[in-house]
């Protein structure tokens, strides 16, 4: 749960709808051919329910009433990575800011692997 105070009260927004809002920003970018998980306990939770976990590849935080993103994608093999991670940088942080209202500190975006297609 992201819990979040200001002068109008607090906001508490569920890990899971972060989690779906920004792997769904960040999935529809180009070149980006998944998300893969961020520590281990996404893949034993992923294990035990036997299904993909909402949060997969994702890590939100708040320092000092702003948020700090982290990701973890896999891009397509021979893109320009660089251009990749501008681009889902950009888009991650307008589609959060414009769906909640919340400042985005920075976002983090981790290259884990490269697929062919």
């Amino acid at each position: 749960m992201i819990k979040l105070e200001n002068h109008l009260g607090t906001i508490e927004i569920s890990q899971e709808y972060f989690a779906n809002l920004v792997g769904h920003a960040a999935s529809e970018c180009f070149g980006v051919s998944g998300m893969v998980f961020s520590d281990p306990t996404q893949g034993i939770r992923s294990a035990l329910n036997r299904q993909d976990v909402a949060d997969k590849g994702v890590k939100v935080k708040t320092i000092g009433g702003r948020l700090s993103i982290e990701l973890h994608i896999v891009v397509t093999y021979g893109v320009n990575i660089a251009a990749i991670v501008k681009s889902i940088v950009n888009k991650v942080r307008y589609t959060v800011e414009e769906a909640t209202g919340l400042e985005v500190e920075k976002v983090d975006v981790f290259v884990d692997g490269m697929k062919s297609e």
